[in-house]
């Protein structure tokens, strides 16, 4: 295991955030599963087939929609929603890159039926609580792309020297233990062998999808930088077109706002 490479991962925690995901209210996680469905439309599209067992960009899609709660239920109607005649949708995928305040970069992933329509919804926030929108590539070449699958650690009948061998067999890059939870990574092409893998030996996952994950991270120590960064943030997540905000705010977890 190339233990340099865990280190410059490891200087900052999502479960600040996952645990206020998992704490949203409902309006929020109707929001959260529609994005999800959005994803399955497109993998859907592109992997040819509704069946899972055949597609495997759908049974990470999947995967995903699990580890944040999404009935099995919903899952069932999203995948006949966008099955078969029903199917015909016309979602683009578009990246947006840019700067928050204090030089913190961004990438925004959205998923739109009318690109200028989130090209301007994407730039008004970038300029209104940030420091605006870059080219493309501006700020990309500060993120690796990787397979990201996180467990609560008080929730497994392991322990880490335990989960780490299961997750290297498993073909993983790396592994990253802290006080609440085992992050491990894949590169992206692995992610699905890895992930079922490690679900056919009981682990479940807090988080498992293709992430961008920072290179280096910044820290912004001002009440004002952070409130700004976190209103950057909040209303990026909300836009119904946005399905995933990277950045390399490291404090994030800090602001009390």
């Amino acid at each position: 295991m190339n233990k340099e490479r865990i280190d410059t991962m490891s200087g900052h925690s999502k479960w600040h955030n996952i645990a206020k995901r998992k704490g949203a209210n409902d309006a929020k996680k109707a929001k959260i599963f529609t994005k999800i469905g959005r994803e399955m439309a497109i993998a859907i599209k592109e992997g040819g087939s509704p069946n899972p067992d055949i597609n495997g960009r759908l049974r990470d899609v999947i995967a995903k929609a699990k580890a944040n709660n999404m009935p099995n239920d919903n899952i069932k109607r999203m995948l006949d929603k966008y099955s078969g005649a029903n199917g015909n949708v016309d979602y683009e995928a578009i990246n947006y890159e840019g700067y928050g305040v204090g030089g913190v970069a961004v990438i925004v992933e959205t998923l739109t039926d009318n690109r200028n329509r989130t090209a301007a919804d994407v730039r008004h926030l970038l300029d209104k609580f940030g420091a605006g929108m870059g080219a493309t590539g501006c700020v990309g070449w500060q993120f690796d792309q990787k397979g990201v699958m996180i467990v609560d650690r008080e929730e497994l009948d392991k322990d880490e020297d335990e989960v780490m061998m299961l997750a290297l067999d498993a073909g993983a890059e790396d592994f990253q233990a802290d006080e609440q939870t085992f992050t491990i990574y894949t590169s992206p092409a692995d992610f699905g062998t890895v992930r079922e893998a490690l679900e056919g030996q009981g682990l479940t996952f807090i988080e498992a999808e293709i992430e961008m994950v920072p290179q280096n991270y910044i820290r912004l120590e001002s009440a004002e930088d952070m409130e700004k960064m976190r209103k950057l943030l909040d209303n990026l997540e909300d836009n119904d077109d946005v399905q995933s905000v990277w950045h390399n705010w490291e404090n994030e977890d800090e602001y009390e706002g």
